[in-house]
């Protein structure tokens, strides 16, 4: 339980080379959060650092639990009571029998990572993920066609920036495990700060940049980033939302004209990539093609696949496909058919070329009289109007049509548009009947750590 920092590599390399299994927590997250993982993974030792400490102690508590609680170095204090381990002396310790590390025996269906699901569509719950599913992962990434790295050389090496949260699989899972594993240098924020951000992409050279939709936000519309920060990037790829390519195209307006821009697909479930493009592609709004391995399928209600740029539910097999929901059998029975296939949950279409274009989840799809209504495409809209700085859509109840789009808008600052002018934009621009019924105007949208829009609570709080 802690932020991205050198030892939190440490502590995951060495964890998975003793042959344990690895569940990270949100450093953030309460006590009662943290219990309810406690109860769920039912761990042997924890990590953390002196922020974190208090809390870990009252989860514990909470959980009737009592095990050791080893601890890193803080990032703003180093204080550690007396019954709390330094991470430092194990580190340095010189009397550790590492002959004990012989008998370690991992096979590659062993359990080697336990990240929970964000629960956008429900409570959060383990997905275990094997040796075979992060290795596959990793060396997929390595594919010729696709991979998003230069190799590194006694004269050049990639740097990546590690702001995206290592306790998420994609940032653990593609920006450190991956990376490392290829011999790219990774440099670790603790926290996304606007201009320590913008001073360590530019101090340290940064060549590859994973990000997600918020991220991105930052770094097209926000007016004190200058081409100069963004001047050593070769790559970005985007991945945990869709991103509207209006967005897309105020970063590469920043930068220089051969940056590629590249958006990714994947899911805790499948550790996580599913799908990405080669670096010289221009083909901002599709989510890529299937990593080396990989099947896709699109599927209608009647569970029939369908054909080419077809609308339907994603089915995605490969190695990279989780072994199951831990202590759930029920809940992965309904994600992964008998034949290996994974539902993903999320609609989508498969061009010609394979590309895939993600379009919104099934279960967050508005029924307005009988048609389904995608509120990332009025998301899109909204985020288009030159007011509009971020938005969320969600369905309400309606009497006359069942459900209705109602909207939550964060306005630019500065901005003085009433809701009635961002209602007739997007109604000029779709058919009546997703046409939004309502817009409420927020300082902020609740999203995970990933940056994935958290729609449920908008319903919960606000519809």
């Amino acid at each position: 339980m802690m932020p991205n920092s050198p030892d939190y590599a440490l502590a995951i390399l060495g964890t998975l080379q003793a042959g344990a299994e690895v569940t990270t927590v949100n450093p953030i997250y309460t006590a009662h959060e943290v219990h309810r993982q406690l109860l769920l993974s039912k761990p042997k030792l924890l990590i953390g650092i002196p922020e974190t400490i208090s809390v870990l102690k009252d989860a514990l508590k909470l959980a009737k639990m009592d095990i050791p609680i080893i601890s890193c170095r803080g990032y703003a204090n180093n204080d550690l009571p007396d019954d709390v381990i330094a991470f430092d002396e194990l580190a340095n310790a010189t009397n550790v029998d590492y002959d004990v590390l012989k008998d370690v025996s991992r096979t590659p269906s062993d359990i080697a990572l336990l990240p929970y699901s964000s629960g956008t569509t429900g409570l959060p719950k383990g997905v275990e993920l094997t040796n075979r599913n992060i290795v596959s992962n990793c060396v997929q990434q390595n594919s010729n066609g696709l991979r998003h790295y230069q190799d590194t050389t006694s004269t050049y090496q990639d740097t990546t920036l590690a702001v995206l949260p290592f306790y998420h699989i994609y940032g653990l899972s593609i920006v450190l495990l991956h990376k490392l594993s290829v011999g790219v240098k990774v440099v670790t924020l603790p926290k996304f700060q606007p201009q320590s951000f913008l001073t360590t992409l530019k101090e340290q050279k940064i060549s590859i940049f994973c990000a997600a939709p918020p991220l991105i936000l930052f770094l097209g519309s926000n007016p004190e980033v200058k081409n100069e920060d963004l001047e050593s990037l070769n790559v970005i790829t985007c991945g945990a939302a869709p991103l509207p390519k209006l967005d897309i195209y105020r970063v590469l307006n920043k930068t220089k004209k051969n940056l590629a821009f590249l958006q990714l697909y994947g899911l805790t479930e499948t550790a996580p990539l599913v799908t990405t493009l080669p670096n010289n592609s221009k083909n901002y709004v599709s989510a890529g093609v299937a990593v080396p391995n990989t099947e896709l399928k699109i599927i209608n209600t009647d569970e029939i696949a369908l054909g080419p740029n077809e609308v339907g539910e994603l089915l995605v097999r490969g190695p990279q496909v989780m072994k199951g929901y831990r202590n759930n059998p029920e809940a992965t029975k309904q994600v992964i058919t008998e034949d290996g296939w994974f539902r993903t949950g999320d609609i989508a279409s498969i061009d010609e070329d394979g590309a895939l274009t993600i379009t919104d989840r099934v279960k967050e799809l508005i029924k307005v009289k009988g048609y389904q209504v995608a509120p990332a495409e009025l998301e899109s809209i909204l985020r288009e109007h030159p007011d509009v700085e971020d938005a969320g859509v969600v369905g309400v109840p309606d009497s006359r049509t069942g459900e209705a789009p109602k909207a939550f808008v964060v306005v630019k600052e500065g901005s003085k548009t009433k809701a009635m002018n961002i209602l007739d934009y997007v109604s000029e621009r779709v058919a009546e009947f997703k046409r939004i019924k309502e817009i409420v105007f927020l300082d902020s949208l609740p999203k995970n750590p990933s940056g994935k829009l958290l729609r449920r609570i908008l319903k919960e709080k606000y519809a």
